[in-house]
């Protein structure tokens, strides 16, 4: 059949000339493989697209959201009419797929762009997916309209498990950000969404056979099962699957707020306030707690039809097991002699409950012992010497520790990161037991306002190291392309670039904020440790300080770095003067934004960094100016910049400036006596 797709101009254009430029590739996740040739393929008005083989709702679907994107990005407009001959681009499907996506669903594809037209060719309908998000990124314009170049891509994934997981559990995510994110998910080709749905500040799935657990233990924030299923076709529609996290038999004190018959202690419980490691477990030595467990699992198996089920396993501490004088005695009787084979003892009764119910169990690190069925899967928190302990032990695993994103490391950090390292000593086929990695988003420190920004677009550097060839590396090339995909992202409906401009208003309470964007240039937000250190954030904690607007990672930190190893390189007097530009702009900034403290409370928390900032800018221009006129500094003069630059590097305030390890190094390239 042909599909309905026609794309009208909303002004036309003549036929671009062959001057006009081919490929510039801005590409993210960057293709396995990538043939640039000669010409272009206008787009026009007569823009048309025909399936040839396999046709489904689900493709269909697929094509129209790729059609909305190149007629947004290319300034047209789509008008239904009959589909031209020949079509402009022909989509080729050999069928559609697994009735229920799992972690062996081909995602690969072949796109062609001639001067004539467009061929995507795909084994199923996620690679056609795949490409259609490929198709839309190479739009390109010659000054005098759109085109797509002509070129050749053969692609397949690296890793078949590429996710991203949502803590939900510790700040309820509405519906709306779940969403977005999934859209941004499918236009960096990651395909597995984590749904991290309980904790212990919160069960936030609906259940009809255990109503309680949202009744009591939710505070009123939860997803209803049909919303549940809402976000799985969502997902489905766009290649995504979603695996569902219900932590146990840890972080589960609200389990336990309206089932305290769950529990090893005797309660009462009440949702925590609290983040961190808390003493309340499920108890494993009754069966009255598996068979509630079965019925849970049934439950939630008609909601998420993945494969798998994460059942967490993380950080259960053991107090409550040995306080308790019964499962003290069941652990003697059992010859347990530590509370990590009572968990496992746990485990080993809850891996046929998934199983009943089709399921495979994920968990994280301390889940793993080989005393497990092998088809447990490892999500490793400690990092790839954990992740291949486990496939040492032949059981799959999939590597989260580098991606944490409340780390606050930058992209080109979590970039270099893979989860099978290069120089690995995993043989052949232990590498072969890793599935790949997933980014995480923890919720301590996170809302429906903030999160975009804490994820976008950092999130999509780490999807390229999960799709791309290994030897992808190039940290200053994915920047380039990181650029260009952040845009396309916001296109999208994220938020992660207009969040800190308007969290910087909300601040200032005023529209004149450009002394405080240059402010803010300098500054990221501190990580959740040194956070949690200075503030106690609780799930009730409003996220309203600048260190809540600031970005992770600000571009204006590359662009210092660049200009100070070029400068170093050749100091010419050209690279001081713009170095003394950039210095002098943020003392000119501190008085107006000093102003603006003056008048805003919580804004005025940060006057420490901006009464830092001018001596730093001072460090940093009389470095040039040492540096470019070869003349040695005074006595004492490096080491008491260094000495400046130590004291601002403590964490206060919840920001951090973004700059000081560029600004010793030039501090250090100073000449002295």
């Amino acid at each position: 059949m042909r599909y309905l797709a026609a794309i009208v101009l909303v002004c036309g254009w003549s036929a671009l000339s062959a001057q006009t430029p081919g490929l510039v590739n801005t590409l993210m996740p960057e293709p396995a493989h990538v043939t640039a040739a000669r010409g272009t393929l206008p787009l026009t008005n007569a823009f048309s697209v025909q399936v040839a083989r396999f046709d489904s709702p689900r493709l269909e679907g697929a094509i129209r959201r790729a059609l909305r994107r190149l007629s947004m990005q290319a300034g047209l407009t789509l008008a239904p009419a009959p589909a031209a001959t020949p079509a402009t681009l022909t989509i080729t499907v050999a069928g559609a797929g697994e009735a229920v996506q799992s972690i062996g669903e081909d995602e690969s594809y072949d796109l062609e762009v001639t001067p004539q037209g467009a061929t995507l060719t795909s084994r199923t309908v996620v690679g056609a997916m795949r490409g259609l998000t490929t198709l839309t990124q190479l739009i390109q314009t010659g000054g005098d309209g759109y085109f797509l170049p002509a070129v050749h891509i053969e692609d397949a994934p690296r890793f078949r498990w590429r996710g991203l997981m949502i803590d939900s559990g510790r700040h309820f995510e509405p519906v709306a950000v779940i969403l977005r994110t999934l859209d941004g998910m499918a236009a960096v080709k990651l395909n597995v969404f984590h749904w991290h749905l309980t904790e212990d500040q919160g069960f936030r799935i609906e259940s009809k056979v255990f109503p309680k657990l949202t009744g009591m233990g939710s505070n009123g924030q939860f997803y209803t099962q049909a919303q549940a299923r809402e976000v799985v076709a969502y997902a489905r529609a766009r290649g995504i699957r979603v695996v569902p996290e219900f932590d146990m038999p840890a972080h589960s004190t609200s389990w336990l707020v309206g089932y305290p018959e769950l529990g090893s202690a005797p309660g009462p419980f009440a949702i925590s306030p609290a983040f961190g490691v808390r003493d309340g477990t499920l108890d494993p030595t009754r069966d009255s707690t598996y068979q509630f467990i079965d019925k849970f699992i049934g439950e939630m198996a008609a909601i998420f039809p993945d494969p798998y089920m994460h059942i967490g396993g993380d950080e259960s501490n053991g107090k409550e097991w040995r306080a308790n004088p019964r499962i003290a005695a069941f652990m003697r009787a059992h010859h347990f002699a530590t509370t990590a084979e009572l968990q496992t003892y746990f485990n080993q009764r809850l891996a046929p409950i998934l199983a009943k119910h089709g399921k495979k169990m994920v968990g994280w690190d301390e889940v793993l012992n080989p005393a497990l069925p092998k088809n447990v899967v490892v999500e490793s928190w400690r990092g790839v010497k954990s992740l291949a302990q486990g496939a040492a032990l032949g059981y799959q695993g999939i590597l989260a520790a580098p991606y944490y994103l409340d780390h606050m490391e930058t992209a080109g950090t979590m970039y270099l990161a893979d989860p099978i390292p290069a120089g690995t000593s995993m043989p052949p086929a232990e590498q072969k037991l890793v599935l790949g990695g997933e980014v995480c988003m923890w919720g301590e420190l996170v809302d429906a306002g903030t999160i975009d920004s804490r994820m976008w677009p950092r999130s999509a550097a780490i999807a390229e190291r999960f799709w791309s060839p290994a030897s992808v590396t190039d940290v200053n090339d994915m920047y380039r392309r990181l650029t260009v995909e952040s845009t396309r992202l916001e296109a999208l409906g994220l938020t992660h670039r207009t969040h800190e401009a308007a969290a910087l208003r909300q601040l200032a309470g005023s529209s004149d904020i450009g002394a405080l964007q240059v402010f803010a240039s300098v500054l990221a937000p501190l990580n959740l440790g040194q956070r949690q250190r200075q503030q106690h954030a609780t799930p009730f904690t409003p996220f309203d300080r600048l260190g809540d607007a600031v970005r992770p990672d600000p571009a204006a930190r590359r662009e210092l770095d660049a200009a100070i190893q070029a400068f170093i390189a050749a100091p010419t007097a050209a690279g001081a003067a713009a170095l003394k530009a950039r210095f002098q702009q943020w003392t000119a900034a501190v008085p107006e934004v000093e102003r603006q403290m003056d008048a805003s409370p919580l804004l005025a928390l940060a006057r420490p960094r901006a009464e830092q900032l001018p001596a730093l800018a001072q460090a940093g221009e009389q470095a040039a100016d040492f540096i470019q006129q070869g003349t040695d500094a005074p006595a004492g003069w490096q080491q008491q910049q260094l000495d400046l630059i130590s004291a601002a590097e403590k964490p206060q305030t919840l920001v951090r400036f973004t700059f000081l390890p560029e600004l010793r190094k030039l501090v250090q390239a100073v000449p002295a006596h």
